[in-house]
């Protein structure tokens, strides 16, 4: 017998909490299960974030187990508070949609949607034509106030006022189970772990109105040694789209994360063995960046196939190494004229998105953290002309040690 999706997830640091543990791993060692995962349409492309639980989709459905990803398209119009200091800003219904088709595209790329193997629903379907006083006869009165008072997932916004428009989510994300219930006989529902109090909602609500047995998951978040979600850089989100954030810049987002982080990245975000992953986390000093250099190239091919992985290993070796290779790096062109008449490097620094802002970029320049073709430059006043390019017609710009920009003239 094949070994248990369950133990599998566990070891390899997925699972944080379990609503019925021993009967989840009894489940999913003795039958094929459909269970779901959702997924809110807020941008149009899915980040570094999502990946962790397509992750583990990939490994449920490798196991034979169905998934069903939904797609927000009726939840987004409300927006999850778990989480959020701050209201989440109303998107219209076009662009939602927009959104949806966009992260149905992408999952398609790690799930097998052929021949009933996986499902994509889209909530809009039940929950845009719902008629509010039967939703609030069937599904409100199986609500304790009191009991949703205390969910994780609104205490951050009860200081700051949180808006009854809010408060209707874990209504919906409930009812969403329950219909996937109803529908597809889904009995597990999984996600990170901001979702416990949604998700207990939801296997409340099966377990109360169908009397049928209902489960949830939830998965370690990303998170730095200092507690902040992964996934973020200076220029913002680190996307899946590849338009959005180039196949260089994701290999080079999990080449720089930190040392402690690389066993649970080897861990959750690729296929290598647990025996492999666990050697490559117990390297020390110079040698684990070894280790980073797998965990970027691993989660590279997952998520933009092979050839690009490859490419943007090369691409990060040349540059670490010395010899360059410039074809995969970050390229900025200005007009030629623009170089004939200088450039400041406060502006080559602000457009390459390597500093936030250009009192950020004075100070990285004064404090010595900027180089161009490798000559360290100190005065935030610098120009640099057609007469600086290197011999590749180009400036290659780095912040710090880690983050690297190339401008050419057209």
């Amino acid at each position: 017998m094949s070994e248990n999706v369950y133990d599998i997830l566990m070891e390899r640091g997925f699972i944080e909490q379990a609503t019925h543990p021993d009967e989840i791993r009894e489940m999913l060692g003795k039958e094929s299960c459909t269970f779901y995962i959702g997924f809110d349409a807020t941008a149009d492309s899915l980040t570094a974030g999502h990946f962790l639980t397509i992750m583990a989709m990939m490994h449920m459905q490798r196991a034979g187990h169905r998934p069903i990803a939904l797609l927000g398209g009726g939840t987004t119009m409300i927006g999850d508070p778990s989480g959020k200091s701050d209201m989440r800003t109303i998107m219209t219904k076009e662009k939602i949609d927009y959104n949806a088709k966009r992260f149905a595209e992408q999952l398609s790329r790690f799930i097998s949607f052929d021949n009933d193997k996986a499902i994509i629903a889209n909530n809009a379907d039940w929950l845009l034509d719902i008629n509010y006083v039967e939703f609030l006869r069937e599904i409100g009165v199986h609500f304790s106030v009191n009991r949703m008072l205390t969910a994780e997932c609104y205490k951050q916004r009860m200081e700051k006022g949180l808006t009854f428009f809010e408060f209707n989510y874990m209504l919906m994300q409930s009812y969403d189970f329950l219909k996937l219930n109803q529908l597809y006989g889904c009995n597990l529902e999984l996600g990170g772990n901001d979702q416990w109090s949604n998700i207990l909602g939801g296997v409340d609500l099966i377990r109360k109105k169908e009397n049928k047995p209902a489960f949830g998951l939830t998965f370690k978040l990303l998170t730095t040694s200092e507690g902040i979600k992964m996934g973020k850089t200076m220029k913002g989100a680190v996307w899946l789209d590849p338009e959005k954030t180039s196949p260089y810049e994701f290999f080079q987002y999990w080449r720089n994360i930190e040392d402690v982080k690389v066993e649970e990245c080897l861990g959750l975000l690729t296929f290598l063995p647990m025996d492999e992953v666990r050697r490559l986390g117990a390297l020390e000093g110079s040698k684990i960046n070894e280790a980073k250099e797998i965990l970027a190239y691993e989660v590279t091919k997952i998520v933009h196939g092979e050839e690009e992985a490859k490419k943007a290993l090369e691409a990060s070796k040349s540059l670490f190494g010395g010899a360059m290779n410039t074809n995969d790096i970050p390229t900025t062109t200005y007009p030629a004229s623009q170089f004939d008449e200088g450039i400041d490097l406060i502006t080559l620094l602000c457009d390459s998105k390597l500093c936030a802002s250009r009192g950020d970029a004075r100070r990285n320049i004064t404090q010595g953290g900027v180089t161009v073709n490798d000559v360290k430059v100190t005065d935030f006043a610098a120009v640099f002309k057609t007469s600086d390019l290197n011999s590749d017609g180009a400036l290659l710009v780095k912040r710090g040690k880690k983050a690297f920009h190339l401008f050419k003239p057209e």
